[in-house]
Formats: structure tokens, sequence, C-alpha cells
């Protein structure tokens, strides 16, 4: 599968190219792209007429020999949407004695959205995903990215797990942000699937499991079909009096929640795949301090903090 990848070359180099993990396993720089950010300051035709150059480019490293990097820099920020799905309906009524505030949120014109990461929080493949501390019941939540450019194009579709505190967001629902928004709490696929790749994004389905001990302790499928809004209209929504000058991620929301009886624990591993798109795994941490190396790797994004080891 092919996609756009930010990466340190040999040379501890940042670039951002255009990756394939299967076939050659290499990947081909994008001519004259600084970083993500500039690339996503870019018109959608221009970025596809990039990847077409890259694809000819016999300049080539091996995936094997070039540290995978998270795919957001700079002043692009990762947004959420919420209740998207029924199951997200459900969820929230059975966590919070204010169901009908998520029933209305469901139905109403406007979609829930908030912010959830700053770039240089976000964590990808390979490196540890956090459980708050303070949190007694916390979930992954697998979820369709949309890679969108200064102008409210989507050029991309990603896979990222919204990690959140159930506990956090049940107690009261003004919590959403803590529930939401720490160190650890944000993770995205390496690989960004272009939009002239994939017809319909919505044809397919997100799968995860969650590994404990080496056995599977929760497993859950969803077809895309089930999301309520459409991609192009949570954008439009984004980006309604918002701009974003370095593009967004957003996420659209999750229809796997397990049931009230299963929570994270420490050294969990956590596997995503959506069709089409592309897959990502993450071992789990409580706290913070196990993800303070995140503040090290702001101003040194080649030299990414400790990756946590994933089983065979």
């Amino acid at each position: 599968m092919r996609g756009i990848l930010r990466y340190a070359d040999a040379d501890g180099r940042v670039r951002v190219g255009l990756g394939d993990d299967d076939g050659e396993a290499v990947v081909r720089p994008l001519p004259d792209v600084r970083d993500m950010a500039d690339l996503l300051r870019r018109p959608l035709a221009e970025i596809r007429e990039l990847a077409a150059a890259a694809s000819g480019e016999r300049l080539a490293a091996r995936l094997a020999d070039v540290a995978v990097l998270p795919p957001v820099d700079g002043g692009t920020e990762v947004w959420a949407g919420g209740v998207t799905y029924e199951r997200s309906r459900e969820a929230r009524g059975e966590e919070s004695d204010s169901a009908d505030l998520y029933d209305r949120v469901y139905d109403a014109d406007r979609p829930e959205l908030f912010f959830k990461s700053v770039a240089w929080r976000v964590v990808t493949d390979g490196e540890p995903i956090g459980v708050r501390a303070d949190s007694a019941l916390d979930v992954p939540e697998p979820e369709l990215a949309l890679f969108v450019n200064a102008h409210a194009e989507i050029v991309g579709y990603g896979v990222c797990d919204d990690v959140s505190s159930r506990s956090i967001e049940g107690e009261n629902a003004l919590y959403l942000p803590q529930a939401k928004v720490y160190a650890g709490g944000c993770a995205l696929g390496a690989f960004v699937r272009p939009v002239w790749e994939l017809d319909d994004p919505r044809a397919g389905a997100v799968r995860m499991s969650v590994l404990r001990g080496g056995e599977e302790a929760f497993t859950g499928e969803v077809a895309l079909a089930g999301l309520r809004r459409r991609p192009e209209d949570l954008v439009s929504s984004l980006f309604d009096c918002y701009p974003f000058p370095d593009g967004a991620v957003l996420a659209t929301g999750t229809g796997i929640v397990p049931d009230m009886d299963f929570t994270l624990q420490e050294d969990d591993v956590v596997d995503i795949e959506i069709t089409g798109v592309g897959s990502l795994r993450n071992t789990v941490v409580r706290g913070q301090r196990a993800l303070d190396w995140l503040v090290a790797a702001r101003s040194e994004p080649a030299l990414r903090g400790p990756r946590a080891p994933l089983p065979e």
C-alpha cells in the first residue's frame, strides 16, 4: 500500500516522501517539500503532482533504513468529531447521567468537534499511547482520520486512535477536554493514503483488537457506512470561522466502544486496521512520566523517544 510518509533519513534529515510498505518497501522524497505543514499549505492538485513526481524519483531509501515519524508537524492541529455513530451515542449514554446531551448532538445539524492534539504530542506506530494516572476507565477509539489542507480539501486518509477516559467524561460532560487531551492520548498511523487512490473510504470497515498477555482481551469491527455524517460536511464545519494555515487532521469518530467492564491496562497492545487506509499498533503506558520523552522530541523530531517493544 502506498502513502505519504514523514520520516528521518540515515543522516537525520526529516523528509516527506511517498512510501510503499509492500513490494519494494521504499520511500521516495517529495521534491521541494520541507515538511508536512508545507505540503498541507498547497492545493490538492499540486500535492497530486508532487506525488506523481516522487513516483518517478530514482532517489529512494529502504523503509528499514529510515525512522518513521508521526505524519504531522509545524502548526498542524489534530481535531476530532464525536457521537458520529449509533454505538458512540449508546456508549456515551451508558457512562454519563446526561445521556440526552449525546442524543441531541447525534441528531443535530451541527456536529460535535473538539481539539485533540498539537502536532508534537502525536505518537505513531510502535510508540506508546497513554492513559491518565487519575482515570479508572480508559478505552482506545479507532477512527478514520481526514488529512485536510489549508484550502479545506481532503488530501488523504489515515488511522487515528483517539484514546479517551470514559470515567472522566462520564463524571461530567464539561470534563471532555481532560478526558481527551493529554500526553499519549493521540496516535496516528504513519502512512497517509492519498485521496485519489481511494474511491470511497466509507465502503470499508474499521477493525480493532486489544491484546493482553498475548491473548485477545477485546475485538470489534464497524462498517464505515455507519458514519452518520459525510466527511466533507465535518470538514466544512471545522473550517467554518476557523483558519488552518498548516492544514488539519480531523478524526471522524468511533463506532467501536467496549462495554463498561473493559478498560485498558498497562502493556496492552492495541491493533487498528482500516480497509484500504492502513493500520496502527501501539502499546499502553500509564501516566505522563512514561511519555516525557515527547518534550525532547519536540525540538529533535529525528530523535524520537523510546519505542515500545511490540510482540511478534
